[in-house]
């Protein structure tokens, strides 16, 4: 039986640069087979923090928000998959287009406004909360949905 203990820490970021820098020492953590789903309104900042994760995996290409064509794939000291589900109505839509695969296990995956796939989410992931306190401040909720995961809690 798998043990599931949900844990999470708050924190404060004063900038994009903060933003970024956070991503950059979480990515230092990951494993093949992490998921981190990033939750936030448009501007939030899940898009910097994604850029900064890329940056901490090692990743030299520019990552920008995968809004239009879905999925983008960088290579790093892991491979990450980088998924904007904003155009998306639901879950079904993700998986009739070949955006959740096996191939993902092979690295981390982020997944850009993941309440598209609600329900069919696994347990097993960190969820980062962005939330505006005002125009550059953000408050970034870490949330880890198993004890393993608790590792990424530690580095923020």
């Amino acid at each position: 039986m798998s043990e599931v203990a949900v844990r999470e820490r708050r924190l404060r970021t004063a900038g994009p640069e903060d933003t970024a820098q956070l991503g950059t020492r979480l990515a230092g953590r990951a494993i093949a087979g992490d998921l981190l789903c990033l939750w936030g309104a448009l501007g939030a900042g899940k898009t910097v923090f994604a850029k900064g994760f890329g940056a901490g995996l090692g990743v030299t290409d520019t990552i920008t928000s995968p809004t239009f064509v879905l999925m983008a794939e960088y290579a790093g000291r892991l491979p990450l998959f980088h998924l904007d589900l904003f155009r998306l109505a639901d879950a079904s839509d993700a998986y009739a287009s070949g955006l959740i695969d096996d191939r993902q296990a092979a690295g981390v995956t982020l997944i850009e406004w993941p309440e598209r796939m609600i329900g069919t989410l696994p347990a097993r992931r960190l969820d980062v909360v962005f939330d505006g306190v005002d125009e550059d401040v953000r408050q970034i909720t870490l949330r880890a949905g198993a004890v393993d995961l608790a590792r990424y809690l530690d580095a923020a």
